[in-house]
């Protein structure tokens, strides 16, 4: 690969700006100050948050239906420059990507142009071109993507540069839909999505990362669906966070509010559309239906957790893998008792915060494998 000499530092930058914007989020979201800042990008019409008394008094009145909280407006807004800083270094990694395919650099630029102007135009209230707009960057993205395929890290760190600009819109509909939990679990995946693609260039990129195993097809066939699993476990945690329905069943485990199979409404449970203008702040489902969403989350985690076991034992096994599979198996205990330990104890803030750390580790430790394993070159012929 012909590729920048720094391009794999920056990549870990951004793996490790990426981890913290996560992170944080969900801190953010768990603390119940996701809707702190009603206007978007900025944060009642400033690039920081009201402070000063005159400033949160000019606030107030211009956005009346939400009174200024600077306790927790401060969490959504410095997440939001997180981002944006995330977002510049998806974009410095695609331009030093892209520079020896053709217009390559000049493509990146005026899309990233045309999604700044995207902004503008929102902030102006011209919401219709803004959107037309964005999605015009984004179809060009993904199409030299798929077009660069093959060359390098040229589409994945284009394709990357596409997740980034959705996330950002997924952000904008997080505020201006009230915190619709559709749009909360997704743009918690596409965080995640993020996250992955950059630690991929990350290793990838990194002289010298490769492991080698002689069953290292098998592993990664194995490794492959267990992300699988996993991307609809933590699908499914986003789900119960964004409809509050993380203490569905009281502080009961195993069992939930008393019962092994508590007063369930699946049918409820799972609506992923219920319309605009709902504020969904603090969930709008009864219990039934959050007790389904939080038995789901429960009775798939035991089928994430079979199969990673699984793999971690295969990797004990495996010369030269051992420790990844102690690493593998202590990550899976640690979010195990994370999980259960946020609903004995009431979700305290701190715990709920290190369920998704626990998470985001596991998938580190997921596609760190997949990027790194090989097969042994056979030895030449004589």
């Amino acid at each position: 690969m012909n590729l920048h000499r720094h391009f794999h530092r920056i990549a870990w930058l951004a793996v490790a700006l990426a981890g913290i914007v996560i992170v944080f989020g969900a801190f953010v979201r768990l603390s119940h100050a996701g809707l702190s800042c009603p206007d978007w990008p900025t944060c009642y019409g400033r690039i920081t948050w009201p402070v000063e008394p005159g400033h949160v008094e000019q606030a107030n009145l211009a956005f009346p239906q939400r009174a200024v909280e600077s306790d927790k407006a401060w969490r959504e807004q410095v997440h939001r420059h997180l981002a944006a800083t995330l977002g510049l270094l998806v974009a410095t990694l695609a331009l030093l990507a892209v520079r020896t395919r053709r217009r390559g650099v000049a493509i990146v630029i005026g899309c990233g142009i045309a999604v700044g102007a995207a902004i503008a135009l929102y902030i102006a209230k011209l919401y219709l071109p803004s959107s037309l707009l964005a999605f015009a960057a984004e179809a060009v993205l993904l199409g030299c993507a798929w077009r660069w395929r093959g060359h390098g890290m040229a589409a994945l760190a284009t394709a990357t540069l596409a997740v980034i600009v959705f996330q950002a819109m997924l952000g904008m509909w997080t505020v201006t839909w009230l915190l619709k939990p559709v749009v909360v679990m997704g743009h918690l995946l596409g965080g995640l999505t993020t996250f992955s693609l950059l630690l991929w260039m990350a290793w990838r990129s990194t002289p010298g990362t490769q492991l080698l195993a002689g069953n290292a097809s098998r592993l990664k066939r194995v490794g492959a669906v267990g992300i699988g699993l996993l991307a609809v476990q933590i699908a499914l945690g986003g789900w119960v966070t964004a409809n509050y329905a993380a203490l569905a069943c009281g502080t009961d485990f195993p069992t939930c509010l008393g019962q092994w199979w508590p007063e369930t409404d699946f049918g409820e449970a799972f609506v992923l559309w219920r319309g605009i203008g709902v504020d969904y702040e603090g969930g709008v489902l009864d219990g039934p239906a959050r007790a389904a969403i939080q038995l789901s989350h429960r009775l798939f985690a035991l089928l994430v957790f079979g199969h990673l076991l699984m793999l971690a034992l295969k990797l004990r096994r495996a010369p030269g893998l051992s420790g990844w599979g102690w690493g593998l198996a202590i990550a899976l205990g640690l979010q195990v008792a994370l999980g259960i330990g946020n609903v004995v104890f009431a979700l305290p803030l701190w715990m709920a915060t290190a369920h998704n750390a626990g998470a985001l580790l596991l998938l580190a430790v997921m596609i760190s494998l997949m990027a790194r394993l090989r097969e042994p070159s056979a030895p030449p012929a004589s």
